[in-house]
């Protein structure tokens, strides 16, 4: 009675991986394709300073700023460009203001204090006015001009 160990010339089953690699492969060009690469998020306009710094241009009627001014007491104040303006009726002035206009650009800015959640309202009550581009004016763009 003899016992061999193995090792003789019998078939091993190997698993062949070469097919599974390419589907694979062809799997991840399908989900790099469909995935959109470009990330969507808030669209802001941020005015740019002037290419030329000694020659300011004049300010135009057309660029609209909304300011939130700080009050350390309450509720914040509102200007369109240095017109003081309530709350309550910036919808209705921002709908007038943009009603003829083809170009509806609308800059906000904010002081440091102020909380964000003030500048998110005038974003959303621009939006109700039609406002297509709304940006948001940062200290460092202001320095720049």
């Amino acid at each position: 009675m003899s016992m061999s160990a193995g090792g003789g010339g019998g078939s091993m089953a190997d698993i062949n991986v070469t097919p599974m690699i390419d589907i694979l492969l062809v799997l991840l060009i399908i989900f790099m394709v469909i995935v959109p690469v470009t990330p969507k998020g808030l669209n802001a306009l941020v005015p740019q300073p002037p290419k030329d710094p000694t020659k300011t241009p004049p300010q135009s009627d057309r660029t609209i700023v909304v300011q939130v001014i700080y009050n350390r007491g309450g509720a914040p104040t509102y200007k369109i460009n240095q017109d003081d303006i309530d709350h309550r009726d910036l919808q209705a002035k921002l709908t007038e203001i943009y009603a003829n206009r083809a170009e509806r650009v609308m800059f906000v800015k904010g002081d440091d204090d102020v909380n964000f959640g003030s500048i998110a309202d005038v974003i959303d009550i621009g939006r109700a006015a039609n406002v297509d581009h709304i940006g948001l004016m940062t200290p460092k763009i202001q320095a720049g001009q």
